[in-house]
Formats: structure tokens, C-alpha cells, sequence
């Protein structure tokens, strides 16, 4: 299945973010932290708000790097979603607002309180409260 996006690149804030969830989790990957980011950001109901995402920090990785065995589930989530929200399948479009979910994704895991260790993170997969 072909990629919305070669290459990832993270703004600073994320970056940051991520050094944070790397410190408290103990999972140093930025790939694996980005997944769990990218999927707290689709279960969310509300589409992502539309802002400027610079690619300004030294995080890069590619598509096949961030999903590893799960990158085609991850692209047929994201179509998913875009369709759920009315948007185009496009590649533009899939890479736009993949940026705009994995950023926010990264947002929430690096900004809940709770976020204490990486049973915290696990139990937002397996917390039924959570947004569908």
C-alpha cells in the first residue's frame, strides 16, 4: 500500500513532548510513542484543528519506520478517518492530516497528567472511557 508520506518529520514541540513520554514511559523509540500517538489522536471524535505544523527539529523517520508491521493498518485507520470526517482520500490530504493527528496525538499522551509510566499508557489503550 503506498505511503500518504516518504518521510516524517516532527516539529520542535513534539520533539520535546516526546523526550518527555521517552523519560516517564522508558520506551525510547520515537517510532513506537509516535503509534500510540497517532492512534490516541484518530480515537478522538472531534477532527484535529487545522494548524501550521513546522518540521523544525532533527526527528525524521520514515512511513515504514513509524508503522513497522502495522503500516498498512495505520494508513487504512487514517483513510478511515478521513472519510469519516468528510475529507478526501488524497495523498495531500492523507498527509496533511496525518501531521495534524500525530502532533496531536503526541500533544495529549505528553500533556495528561496521569502520564506517570508506561502503564499509564497502556491503560489508555484498554480504557473504555476513552473516545471511540
Amino acid at each position: 500500500m503506498e505511503s500518504p508520506l516518504d518521510r516524517i518529520k516532527l516539529s520542535q514541540t513534539a520533539k520535546d513532548q516526546l523526550i518527555k513520554l521517552k523519560r516517564v514511559t522508558k520506551i525510547d523509540q520515537w517510532n513506537i510513542l509516535c503509534r500510540w500517538a497517532f492512534c490516541r489522536s484518530i480515537a478522538e471524535p472531534t477532527p484535529p484543528s487545522p494548524v501550521p505544523i513546522p518540521a523544525d527539529s532533527n526527528v525524521e523517520m520514515t512511513w515504514q519506520v513509524f508503522g513497522g508491521e502495522m503500516a498498512d493498518l495505520l494508513l487504512i485507520a487514517l483513510k478511515q478517518r478521513c472519510y469519516n470526517d468528510g475529507l478526501p482520500i488524497d495523498r495531500e490530504t492523507l498527509a496533511a492530516q496525518f501531521r495534524l493527528h500525530l502532533h496531536r496525538g503526541i500533544g495529549y499522551l505528553a500533556g495528561d497528567p496521569n502520564m506517570k509510566k508506561i502503564e499509564e499508557l497502556v491503560a489508555i489503550g484498554l480504557d473504555s472511557n476513552q473516545p471511540n
